[in-house]
């Protein structure tokens, strides 16, 4: 769990409380939710797809942000980026209500090319900066790999074809799945290495991880998966309950990957939080990180079993 700070007595930051860090930590997780069951409750592909634009944009442009670059040249790289990660999501949106999924590596194709192709030809009027130059935009295109294209597979899960529930498609069940699973990966990962925790994982890159908080987490995501497919088995006949075992154990695994994913890069950049919108979290990207891993092996595998 991340700590937040507070001016101590002589005027040095000092920690909060785990109490209060885990109030805020509750507050966020449960306005989300909030967010989410909404959504479900209407099982609107709209609202859905909002809620992912939202984070996804707000993500990317976290990670630009963590970068460090200044400039004028490197302002106008990340409004270009970030004009083309909007202009992606909309088109996404647009393709797969009119098309579905047919044909929609085309709209991905474009986007990666105008985000690499468009951050160089942004750059040309500045003068060359040395090697920030090439690390901006370089990391410019890798950003929008990997939180955009990475993200939009929620949105892929919720227009993949899928069996309609009473005259409504069930792509948001799914989607459900996923969260439930990837949080609960969280959330089992940090109360089991809370108690238990005893034998540090990877100490270089994330201290407070232990080889008893991944055991916990993969349990956790199993029982997470299960209860999601125990309470909405109609909404979710793609699998059995051999598949959500299954799940659980690999998406679980790909959600702690993910995770450690953003410490290296956050880590590698010295920053705590990729932001602070999220009380007791600290940015979307945080919130999101192992989703960008989690979301794409679910709908290559829910694919696989429907031939």
């Amino acid at each position: 769990m991340r700590e937040s700070t507070q001016p101590g007595p002589a005027g040095e930051p000092k920690k909060k409380g785990k109490g209060a860090v885990f109030v805020a930590r509750l507050s966020s997780t449960l306005a989300l939710w909030a967010l989410v069951t909404g959504a479900l409750w209407f099982n609107n592909s709209y609202l859905f797809y909002i809620l992912v634009s939202v984070l996804g944009v707000l993500a990317y442009w976290e990670f630009l942000q963590m970068l460090g670059h200044r400039g004028k040249s490197f302002t106008t790289l990340r409004n270009w980026s970030l004009l083309v990660a909007v202009g992606y999501h909309l088109a996404c949106f647009y393709h797969f209500e009119r098309f579905g999924r047919s044909g929609f590596g085309a709209v991905e194709s474009v986007a990666i090319f105008l985000s690499v192709a468009g951050a160089f030809t942004v750059m040309l009027p500045f003068k060359i900066d040395g090697r920030r130059t090439i690390e901006a935009v370089t990391h410019a295109g890798f950003g929008f790999v990997y939180v955009m294209v990475l993200f939009t597979f929620l949105a892929h899960l919720i227009y993949l074809p899928h069996e309609s529930v009473a005259g409504k498609p069930a792509g948001g069940f799914y989607l459900l799945f996923v969260l439930v699973v990837t949080k609960f990966t969280d959330m089992g990962a940090y109360l089991t290495g809370t108690l238990i925790g005893k034998h540090k994982m990877i100490p270089h890159i994330s201290p407070g991880k232990t080889w008893q908080g991944f055991g916990g987490a993969i349990v956790w995501a199993v029982l997470g998966g299960l209860a999601v497919f125990w309470l909405f088995p109609d909404q979710l006949k793609i699998l059995t309950p051999q598949h959500v075992v299954v799940l659980g154990v690999v998406l679980g695994l790909a959600a702690v990957i993910g995770d450690l994913a953003e410490s290296v890069l956050k880590r590698s950049l010295d920053v705590k939080d990729s932001g602070h919108v999220l009380p007791g979290i600290g940015g979307a990207l945080d919130l999101i990180d192992s989703l960008l891993f989690t979301a794409p092996i679910f709908y290559f595998y829910l694919r696989a079993i429907q031939g």
